[in-house]
């Protein structure tokens, strides 16, 4: 995998020790002085490195090639996985996925924004970014989760709504507003996932949870860097700046009560250690449907409502 611009010093130093590793067995050499100096050195860099992220980095974790996709964590976490198709009006949208799964035992209901995992996937799932009969799809699975009792588990991961002419005329709009409101009245456990990007309305779509679960090096924004910085500095190449101001890590949404938990993620991203990744996140979603149980259907509905109702109260002074 390509290594992010931030992390070529430690890949850098990592081909050193992999050559000296080399030379020395080439040569009956004894380079393991010299290799447990570059050994610490690069174990010292790996953890200032990691330790002190921007927020831009982050968002470059989060995009980096080889991240777990819905589907890559679906195979990870969920057994016996029957993915549903088609929204009953117009067609298939591949940018998401779902259907019915069992974790640990326990039967569910899944729904994925579905990023490619190279250029011509990317192209087919058309970057995670669903059309109007991709949101129709999810709520065909929200109502069926709400019909037969089954917690439903929904993993974001998309830039946003596909912005498209074609989008815009069958209903973008009023389709994902109309699954927001959907998702605020189901009687069932909801849990949502931030696993990669979450992308304004796209993603809140779909995020409507009694708990909304971040991974660590995810980001949940109303808009990326770069369109926020093409608006506000008039130029995309501000976007760094633009990730600064939006605080769209999964601390920053910790801090602001946007999300309910933060899950740790292996040292340098979830791509580097997708099978431990996915661990965590079993654990997570585990834990929380086991607290979610406990809870009947009025209250549900009331904790999903109080929880949103708490986001974005001000005082004035």
């Amino acid at each position: 995998m390509p290594a992010l611009e931030f992390e070529k010093p430690i890949v850098d130093l990592e081909t050193r020790i992999d050559e000296l590793k080399t030379y020395g067995s080439s040569s009956n050499v004894d380079m393991s002085e010299e290799l447990a100096l570059l050994e610490k050195r690069l174990e010292r860099l790996r953890s200032e490195t990691y330790e002190k992220l921007t927020r831009w980095q982050r968002v470059q974790l989060a995009r980096a090639p080889g991240r777990p996709t819905a589907m890559d964590i679906i195979g990870r976490i969920f057994t016996d996985f029957q993915e549903l198709h088609g929204d009953r009006a117009y067609g298939e949208d591949a940018a998401i996925v779902g259907g019915l799964a069992r974790l640990e035992g326990q039967a569910v209901v899944l729904i994925g924004q579905q990023k490619g995992r190279d250029t011509k996937e990317n192209i087919a799932r058309n970057f995670g970014m669903a059309h109007p009969e991709g949101f129709r799809k999810a709520m065909r699975l929200m109502d069926m989760a709400d019909k037969f009792g089954l917690p439903l588990i929904t993993l974001v991961d998309t830039p946003g709504a596909y912005p498209g002419i074609a989008a815009e005329e069958r209903g973008q709009a009023w389709l994902i507003a109309q699954s927001i409101q959907k998702m605020t009245r189901l009687r069932i456990p909801v849990i949502s996932v931030i696993i990669g990007e979450g992308g304004s309305g796209g993603a809140l779509a779909v995020a409507v949870g009694n708990r909304v679960l971040i991974l660590e090096n995810a980001v949940y924004s109303v808009i990326s860097p770069e369109s926020c910085a093409a608006i506000v500095w008039r130029d995309a190449k501000e976007a760094a700046k633009a990730a600064e101001a939006l605080r769209l890590t999964a601390r920053d949404l910790e801090q602001f009560g946007i999300v309910d938990e933060v899950i740790p993620e292996p040292k340098g991203g979830a791509h580097n250690d997708p099978v431990g990744s996915s661990e965590e996140l079993k654990k997570a979603l585990l834990h929380n449907l086991e607290q979610l149980r406990m809870l009947d259907k009025d209250a549900l509905l009331d904790s999903r409502a109080e929880r949103f109702r708490r986001l974005g109260v001000f005082e004035e002074i």
